[in-house]
């Protein structure tokens, strides 16, 4: 097992992996998170790309979250875990395993790349007969010896860096870089055409400037208040810009919408529950800007090129905030320091590129828990005023409509 210590220089790592990364013609990348997890491997998936322009490139996620990647020049396939096997009982789910297992095999991958970090993908990189299986340095986690699954063990990226870099950490230790650090979305043109017309529909023109607002996450403890969105969503279309709301088609988010329209004065366009996920993205993409919570729509709306506003609570910014790869790829190509994060501050307002995020600058934040004690509600969330919110808002708005 190789363990990395230290940096090279781009050029100098980028011949040495191709010395050390012989004869690699198929690459598995392992990644069973969430949805807006998946989006933020792009960056590595380049660098495996420009690394093994050859190589056939194939990503493993969960289901529900394979959207993200569809489209993506970098890849060749987007294979699916279903989750659901491990509600079939120890014979189907031990018959569902075998059966993804086998399908790996079949691939005959030479390398396996893990941005998981879970027991699953390192095992299935060990089974799948993969030559060369890089990860994280599991730090004692998972079960004995679960180190030594790995020929290739990326050091402990530290706990200020931000999701993208601590993916592309894992290869880049090893020599497998890129210059270019942003992160895609590709809604197809059939996408972008439903959502035209949904717009139409809502009384939208063409050319008409309106904020996208994604109210909701399926964690309610990353949620703001019903009265605060309200006033929000009032206040724009008081200022002459049309809101356009959307939700997951879930019951408990689309009452939260139905709730939050009740509060209201003005009347939003309402598309919640009416778009799967790259028709969102494309939203996002006809947007003049972004506003909402800490979830997957934040940042399938940057990787569309739109300002995002968002409003954190006990996440952190450094780790999890909305990303520009221009400016990220800049960063990342001058001297000093090390590039981590591009949000310096563990807590408060912050901004990168066109982003801004909104967050309570107090002592406990970010927290990382599910609310406060656990209880599901985040007073760091609830304690936000839409005064606090709107005078950022409303800069990116004007700032996108003197840019049309």
């Amino acid at each position: 097992m190789r363990e990395r210590e230290g940096a090279r220089g781009e050029a100098g790592g980028k011949r040495r992996a191709r010395e050390e990364f012989g004869g690699v013609r198929a690459v598995l990348v392992m990644k069973f998170r969430h949805i807006g997890d998946v989006l933020l491997t792009v960056p590595t998936l380049r660098a495996l790309r420009e690394n093994f322009p050859g190589a056939r490139i194939s990503v493993l996620v969960n289901a529900g979250t394979e959207a993200v990647l569809a489209g993506n020049p970098l890849i060749d396939e987007v294979l699916v875990y279903e989750r659901s096997v491990k509600e079939k009982g120890p014979v189907g789910r031990l018959r569902g395993e075998l059966g993804l297992l086998g399908e790996l095999r079949r691939r005959r991958f030479d390398m396996a790349v893990d941005l998981t970090g879970g027991d699953r993908p390192a095992l299935l990189g060990l089974l799948c007969g993969a030559r060369y299986r890089l990860g994280a340095d599991p730090r004692g986690g998972g079960f004995a010896g679960k180190r030594f699954l790995y020929t290739h063990l990326a050091p402990y990226a530290g706990a200020m860096t931000h999701t993208v870099l601590r993916d592309l950490s894992v290869v880049r230790s090893f020599g497998l870089s890129t210059a270019d650090l942003s992160v895609s979305i590709h809604p197809s043109r059939a996408d972008e055409e439903a959502v035209e017309g949904l717009l139409k529909e809502g009384g939208v023109a063409p050319d008409e400037p309106f904020v996208h607002v994604h109210p909701t996450s399926r964690w309610f403890f990353k949620c703001w208040t019903n009265k605060g969105m309200a006033d929000i969503m009032d206040r724009l279309q008081r200022a002459g810009v049309r809101a356009v709301v959307t939700a997951a088609p879930d019951a408990t988010e689309l009452s939260m919408v139905r709730s939050i329209k009740e509060q209201m004065g003005t009347r939003p366009v309402d598309l919640s529950g009416r778009l799967s996920l790259r028709q969102l993205a494309g939203l996002s993409r006809r947007a003049v800007v972004f506003f909402g919570v800490d979830t997957a729509p934040m940042h399938m709306a940057a990787a569309a090129g739109t300002p995002v506003v968002a409003l954190f609570g006990p996440s952190g910014a450094f780790d999890w905030g909305p990303w520009d790869g221009g400016k990220a790829s800049e960063l990342a190509a001058s001297p000093g320091a090390a590039f981590t994060t591009p949000y310096g501050s563990r807590s408060g307002n912050q901004g990168f590129g066109p982003h801004r995020v909104v967050q309570k600058p107090w002592e406990c934040v970010p927290c990382g828990r599910e609310g406060c004690e656990r209880s599901g509600r985040s007073e760091c969330l609830e304690g936000l005023t839409a005064d606090e919110v709107w005078p950022v808002l409303e800069e990116r708005v004007e700032a996108a409509l003197r840019r049309l």
